[in-house]
């Protein structure tokens, strides 16, 4: 049991298990944010141009109302929050790709190397200097 608790402890406690609540724990303020958006400004907008409350669009079918227009200003919810989320994940795989391409021009193994005795670049390959002929250590 007490290996299984430290086992347990050492998971909760890695990196990317604190990275995902925080992830969590902001992708929930953001929809808060995004449904008032919604809610309160975009949902009046639309009823302005098309003269319809949404909150007022409601279909009763034997007793039960069906809110069709909440139900169309949660789709428009849904819509906003993925394309925020899709621009987001698009623009930090760009950055990512950009940083991977630094490190690898950085890494890439030098080419050329300089004579000691001339100072002249020469192939790493090389062995012998093709300027001043000395062999190369």
């Amino acid at each position: 049991m007490k290996k299984f608790l430290s086992e347990f402890k050492e998971f909760a406690m890695r990196g990317n298990v604190l990275d995902m609540a925080v992830g969590i724990i902001v992708g929930a303020a953001f929809t808060a944010i995004v449904t008032s958006l919604v809610n309160d400004i975009l949902s009046p907008i639309i009823g302005l141009l098309v003269r319809v409350n949404f909150s007022d669009l409601v279909v009763n079918i034997a007793g039960v109302d069906l809110k069709y227009g909440a139900f169309i200003m949660a789709v428009i919810n849904f819509l906003i929050v993925a394309f925020v989320l899709f621009s987001l994940i698009k623009f930090m795989n760009k950055a990512a790709a950009l940083g991977k391409k630094n490190k690898e021009e950085e890494e890439a193994a030098p080419t050329t190397k300089e004579c000691p005795y001339c100072k002249s670049e020469v192939p790493v390959e090389a062995t012998r200097c093709p300027n001043c002929t000395s062999y190369l250590p």
